[in-house]
């Protein structure tokens, strides 16, 4: 709850769902791939902000209540160490899943309303969804105005209603306002592209934890980006040393977090999707990585002075 009452994660919420939404209204001249650039955008668009979301909300979490004193008080009481930094990466975890699942709706949309050259933006779904997203703000503003209660959390979880309200309504209708089959349109090869996605940004979390409890939120966000960016070109750089034989190579291999992993936007082409087995397997890479990335954490964090 501390986390969705942070505005950078309404900000980040209201801002990622309607650009998604903008990239599908938009002519790309793209020879036919318009609709493939169009997700290959939106789940770009969704992996960098769960990157800003997961360094943001670690360093809110963990980094701010040491500096501030709250996790000296709470550690005074019968609260471990372990416990704390447990719950507060759950926390993370939480957060980021809300606002990936409120992006992988406005992604689908965006897959039923891509158009290449020849057709025409889908101006009435852009409509109710820009709409649910102006219904939530109003919303927040009347339990903030009436109710006394605080403006971002009931925003954002308006905004989680309305978003998924507009998805249920716009796919009752076609381009033309008529009625149609429900879903008609929609690529939900998506779904398991937009888990491994979310698997990434749990790692993320687990790192940015793990930084937040030695440095503030610049450094940690710097740390953070270069490890995205490593990761990145992790079969490059230490992929091709590790099958050579190189025994740093494969220590660094193994390390450095490998996002091509997860990133498999370009399985989608000819009509090909992500076996679920390899979701799967991927669940299996994510929870040895974080239980690692956390022991460490727990490390860093076991002697940290915190007066």
């Amino acid at each position: 709850m501390e986390l969705v009452r942070q505005s950078i994660y309404l900000i980040l919420m209201t801002a990622s769902t309607a650009f998604i939404a903008f990239l599908s209204s938009i002519y790309y001249f793209g020879f036919g791939d318009d609709p493939k650039l169009v997700k290959d955008s939106a789940l770009a668009v969704m992996l960098l902000t769960g990157l800003f979301g997961a360094v943001l909300s670690a360093a809110a979490s963990v980094a701010h209540e040491i500096r501030s004193g709250t996790a000296l008080a709470v550690l005074a009481k019968p609260v471990g160490r372990i416990q704390f930094l447990l719950a507060k990466y759950f926390g993370v975890a939480a957060a980021l899943t809300l606002l990936t699942g409120v992006n992988l709706l406005a992604t689908l949309l965006a897959s039923r309303m891509a158009f290449d050259v020849y057709g025409a933006a889908d101006k009435l779904a852009l409509g109710i969804l820009y709409g649910a997203i102006v219904l939530a703000y109003l919303l927040g503003g009347f339990s903030n105005y009436f109710l006394h209660r605080p403006f971002v959390s009931d925003a954002v979880f308006s905004l989680v209603a309305t978003i998924t309200l507009a998805f249920l309504l716009i796919n009752c209708f076609n381009k033309e306002g008529q009625w149609q089959k429900f879903a008609t349109g929609i690529d939900w090869r998506l779904v398991p592209a937009a888990i491994l996605i979310l698997f990434a940004l749990w790692i993320l979390a687990g790192l940015a934890i793990a930084c937040s409890t030695r440095f503030e939120l610049i450094p940690t966000l710097a740390i953070c980006s270069g490890l995205f960016l490593l990761g990145l070109m992790s079969d490059y750089l230490f992929g091709r040393l590790a099958d050579a034989g190189s025994w740093w190579g494969s220590a660094l291999y193994t390390i450095v977090p490998n996002w091509q992993l997860f990133w498999l936007a370009d399985a989608l082409e000819n009509k090909k999707s992500i076996p679920w087995s390899y979701v799967g397997r991927s669940f299996a890479y994510v929870l040895g990585y974080l239980g690692a990335v956390l022991a460490v954490a727990l490390v860093m964090f076991e002697d940290r002075e915190l007066t």
